[in-house]
């Protein structure tokens, strides 16, 4: 469907966007994580679907950190949490909107392998029967994506799933070799 035939709040509240650098507001921590859920919606079963989105995006692992859990007051524009724990809370946000697509946008890059790919688990079901679009720098993050396209200089170059463009030894194949390598030095 063209989108330019659908009415633009429709097409809104269809997406989930979760970029790169995120803005939170100096409101509270589950406040910040219900930004774009209506106040009608956040009857019964809120807090259930809450408590998921926090676990899917493991923002749950930080909470003892927090001074007051959920309700901790986050400073303006995030100031009080790290560069993960804001993605985080993005990711949370996008989850408890449970929209139809939903777009990462380098959405974990400031979050360590490990939790990347804890959230990566959690996020698997919450992308089943939804379009999503994921665009990143580490092959983990997208490995098992149906369709995986590789851009360079703005220009499609390679595109298949994970095992075939291992197959075809281009661009992507050299990446996963060296994203390889890497944690291999690290360890």
């Amino acid at each position: 469907v063209d989108v330019r035939r659908l009415d633009l709040g429709d097409l809104r509240r269809a997406v989930g966007y979760v970029p790169q650098e995120t803005f939170l507001f100096s409101v509270p921590l589950q406040e910040n994580v219900a930004f774009g859920v209506p106040e009608r919606e956040r009857g019964d079963g809120f807090g259930a679907r809450l408590e998921h989105a926090v676990a899917v995006s493991r923002l749950a692992n930080d909470l003892s950190q927090f001074p007051d859990g959920l309700t901790t007051m986050v400073g303006e524009r995030g100031v009080t949490l790290s560069g993960g724990q804001k993605q985080r809370v993005a990711i949370a946000r996008a989850v408890l909107r449970d929209p139809a697509i939903l777009v990462l946008d380098d959405a974990l890059s400031s979050v360590d392998t490990n939790t990347a790919a804890q959230i990566l688990a959690g996020l698997r079901e919450v992308m089943r029967g939804r379009t999503s679009i994921i665009i990143a720098q580490r092959i983990a993050t997208v490995r098992e994506a149906d369709q995986i396209i590789v851009l360079h200089e703005g220009a499609i170059v390679e595109r298949g799933a994970h095992a075939e463009l291992l197959r075809q030894g281009g661009r992507y194949a050299a990446m996963y070799r060296r994203e390889l390598l890497e944690a291999e030095l690290s360890d």
